[in-house]
């Protein structure tokens, strides 16, 4: 038990740090687990999902560390077929009865063993009494007429009466008569109780016939006349194959246990319905200007996935941080603003079998604030709770940089107690480091100047191509660009963490042996612009010949690419 402490104490420090972190649900529960509803089964697993990062700037995986699992059915093993097929009937069971959009329909009549007795009197009388007191029976069939009448009026809930047959005129006129003189008077008598008798049936009948007429008939099952139509995501559930990979990021969620993944997706389309995602998808009020700097998609990793950015450091910002979170008002358009970022972004990808349907996340820790602000704290465990719920599968890849030396003694303190399947989709690196890290899985043209790459607005986009080059310590690396025909040539050079030597000159291919220089060299420090973009107009066939000097002892990252254009003279 003395293991939990600090397990909890450092999970709950991370996710409070982390207000845009999704996390991953992951299918095996923590080595310390915790008593909660299957519903609630993601709650345990945020934990590691924020909080699992593979070591520090030493430890960094490779990219393809982890591979994604199929989402073509034909490439499942067996027993996942077989998972993914009943929860597919389930759905279709549920979709023919409606389920989906009606509320659950409560039970209109109490169970039997709660409903009230009819004749309470009659029970309790012991058999052998009844015989001994045959002279009262008249009487003691007025008194159980007049409590099933009253028992009647005062339960709703009652089922019909059978027709009455306790009261009958077969008493002591039946019997000899010992007493001749007076035989005729108890023929009278046995006149009177009939009549009697007579009137006390028909009120009964009447009484009963009243109080069924006033017993609310319970509603009939009305069969639909078709099924009828959810969609998730813009993908409607079990009319084409995408239905395939929204149902099986749900049965990964829930380590494939069919009836666990059923309620799970139950909860989310309730959820949506109440959440009301259709309209928050188009509501333009949430469009704030400082959040869209807090997240952003740009780019795709090497594999097609689509990058999402979430800088923390921007809510460092007193104004930014008072104006998102300082209020429940606030703290709730944050969390709507936030759930329609992903809901946009979601439904940009690819739910065809083997398309791209997960998200790379960059998580930005630099200048984040701690755990000592409660507003944020409140945000993140209201936004973890509802993405971890219903937001399954969705991270191919979490990227974490700029990570302060106590988050990287945080996931070393937790790391021990998480699967290698959560640990392999985390990525720590501290500021050093990050630009490297990056580069690792996402391609230099993709991935923004503030964060190692060459991805900015300019001559150069995202379809031109980067050339990396590592330059070792103490080595000189030369580039050449061959011209053959008059053109404008632009470049674009970086090297990370500069701090060596640069310089351009052209070289014409005459045989004047001379050159013009274009960039006389120079020591580049760290601080400088990150990208030096230079052009020169060539009017004869030569070379730009780019030198890059590393007098330091680490090695360099060299990224470069041209483009040209046509050149008309003046």
């Amino acid at each position: 038990m003395a293991e939990e402490v600090p397990k909890k104490t450092t999970i709950a420090i991370v996710q409070e740090t982390l207000p845009l972190a999704e996390p991953e649900p992951e299918p095996k529960s923590n080595p310390v687990p915790e008593e909660k509803p299957v519903e609630n089964k993601t709650e345990e697993n945020a934990a590691e999902t924020e909080a699992s990062k593979p070591g520090g700037d030493e430890k960094m995986p490779e990219s393809g560390s982890f591979k994604e699992e199929t989402t073509i059915v034909g490439e499942l093993p067996e027993a996942e077929k077989k998972a993914l097929q009943e929860l597919k009937e389930l759905i279709q069971e549920a979709l023919n009865k409606h389920e989906f959009s009606s509320d659950s329909t409560p039970t209109l009549n109490p169970p039997d063993e709660q409903k009230p007795e009819l004749t309470p009197e009659a029970e309790s009388q012991p058999p052998a009494e009844e015989n001994n007191k045959k002279e009262e029976l008249n009487n003691e069939q007025v008194s159980e007429t007049e409590s099933v009448v009253a028992v009647s009026t005062a339960d709703d809930d009652v089922t019909p009466l059978p027709p009455p047959t306790t009261v009958t005129t077969t008493t002591e006129t039946e019997k000899p008569n010992e007493e001749g003189e007076k035989e005729e008077e108890t023929e009278v008598a046995a006149s009177s109780i009939d009549e009697d008798g007579a009137k006390t049936v028909e009120a009964i009948e009447e009484t009963v016939v009243a109080v069924s007429s006033s017993i609310p008939e319970e509603p009939k099952a009305v069969e639909p006349s078709s099924p009828e139509v959810v969609s998730i995501w813009g993908v409607p559930l079990l009319l084409d194959e995408r239905t395939d990979v929204i149902l099986l990021k749900f049965l990964r969620a829930r380590d494939f246990k069919v009836k666990e993944s059923f309620t799970m997706i139950k909860n989310t389309i309730r959820w949506r319905k109440e959440f009301k995602i259709e309209e928050l998808l188009f509501d333009e009020s949430l469009n704030d200007e400082h959040l869209q700097k807090t997240v952003y998609m740009q780019g795709h990793d090497k594999e097609g996935h689509p990058v999402c950015y979430n800088i923390y450091g921007e809510f460092e910002n007193k104004e930014v941080y008072k104006k998102t979170f300082s209020d429940e008002e606030k703290r709730q358009n944050f969390l709507k603003w936030r759930i329609q970022f992903l809901e946009k972004s979601i439904r940009k990808l690819d739910f065809n079998p083997g398309g791209i349907s997960t998200i790379v996340q960059v998580y930005d820790l630099k200048n984040s604030p701690g755990p000592t602000k409660w507003e944020l704290r409140q945000a993140t465990k209201q936004a973890l709770q509802l993405l971890q719920d219903n937001y399954p599968e969705f991270v191919a890849k979490q990227v974490f940089i700029n990570v302060p030396w106590w988050y990287l003694a945080v996931n070393r303190m937790i790391s021990p107690f998480l699967t290698q399947r959560t640990k392999s989709k985390f990525v720590f690196a501290g500021p050093s480091k990050s630009a490297e890290t990056l580069l690792r899985y996402i391609a230099p043209e993709q991935l923004p100047v503030k964060y190692g790459g060459l991805s900015k607005d300019g001559e150069f986009g995202i379809t031109d191509a980067v050339t990396e080059i590592t330059v070792r310590p103490a080595a000189k690396h030369i580039v050449e660009f061959p011209v053959t025909e008059n053109c404008l040539l632009f470049w674009e050079v970086r090297v990370i963490g500069w701090d060596i030597s640069y310089g351009a000159e052209f070289v014409p291919n005459s045989e004047e042996n001379y050159t013009v220089i274009i960039q006389k060299s120079r020591k580049v420090g760290s601080s400088e612009e990150p990208v030096i973009c230079n052009n020169y107009k060539i009017d004869e066939p030569g070379k730009v010949v780019l030198t890059i000097e590393n007098s330091s002892s680490k090695k360099k990252k060299l990224l470069y690419r041209l483009k040209t254009k046509t050149s008309n003279s003046d």
